[in-house]
């Protein structure tokens, strides 16, 4: 496996109270991973201890199989807590500064990026008059500007409307699948993460309680696509013949019930449909990510 990240039985105590507790984390390469855990649970100090703004008492990280944490974190962008800028400064002037902070010689990356996070035409508005939404987006777009390999993101879609959580997610999801890079993130909006995260990391009171995958959380949760078409037979052998899905049933109902490959929805539907077949029915069904994380932690998620 290729291992980008790796933390090692990290802790950390603040007036004699343990809030991270051997937390333990290897990241792979153009994974995106879910950290998830209620208020106070250590997600933010696990981040800030990534990125050098506090010492571990205990424990060991590694950043692309090196030990030179000052040196690779020049290929790492974090957003911990909130963005970090001049809030007497343009969008424009924000990212210039960061530009030249980085050494960057392509200018065009600026506007390319402002109009990647939809504030292009924000003109000479400061960021003192911004929208909570509107600074997630600049520092989004800023920490994107360096090219770096991996992004560390503590609550990315905070104040931003349901469009907004949208869009910052399929951005997340093609630096991903395009770029190749591995994203950390936290959130409280469970179901966002649930779209968009290949991985997840449970944590409370500082310990790491869990780590599965997309596929192991579907699997755990007893998650099934529900399809129905137009003519039930016919999809049954084009699953079979066609994508290789073996584990389905079909009920009375004529509905038939698909508990593989699930990672790959749109394959699925693509497939029946270039057949000549009608969709009548298409849904995921089963227990949440949040359902499941509150089985795990024993709490309402608030």
């Amino acid at each position: 496996m290729d291992h980008v990240m790796e933390l090692v039985g990290l802790s950390k105590s603040y007036g004699g109270k343990k809030v991270v507790d051997s937390f333990s984390l290897k990241m792979e390469k153009g994974h995106v991973y879910g950290l998830i855990g209620p208020n106070g649970a250590g997600k933010t100090t696990v981040m800030k201890m990534m990125a050098g703004l506090t010492a571990a008492d205990e424990g060991s990280m590694q950043f692309f199989g090196s030990e030179d944490l000052d040196g690779m974190r020049d290929r790492i962008s974090f957003i911990i807590e909130a963005p970090c800028m001049d809030q007497n400064m343009t969008a424009s002037q924000n990212m210039e500064y960061v530009r030249l902070l980085r050494g960057i010689p392509d200018k065009n990356r600026i506007d390319e990026l402002l109009a990647f996070v939809g504030l292009e035409n924000t003109g000479k508005k400061l960021a003192k008059n911004f929208s909570l939404g509107m600074r997630q987006r600049l520092g989004l777009a800023m920490s994107i500007l360096p090219g770096p390999e991996i992004m560390v993101l503590d609550e990315p879609i905070n104040g931003l409307d349901p469009e907004g959580i949208i869009d910052i997610r399929k951005m997340l999801k093609d630096l991903a699948v395009n770029k190749g890079m591995t994203i950390l993130i936290s959130s409280h909006i469970l179901k966002e993460l649930s779209e968009l995260c290949t991985d997840y990391a449970i944590i409370r009171e500082g310990k790491l309680i869990e780590e599965l995958s997309h596929e192991e959380l579907l699997q755990k949760t007893h998650t099934r696509l529900v399809l129905q078409t137009d003519d039930v037979a016919r999809t049954a052998t084009i699953l079979e013949d066609h994508l290789k899905i073996q584990d389905y049933k079909i009920t009375h109902e004529n509905e038939i019930l698909i508990y593989e490959q699930l990672d790959d929805l749109r394959r699925i539907s693509k497939t029946v449909t270039d057949h000549g077949l009608i969709i009548t029915h298409f849904h995921l069904e089963g227990e949440s990510l949040e359902e499941y994380y509150i089985g795990k932690v024993g709490e309402r998620h608030e």
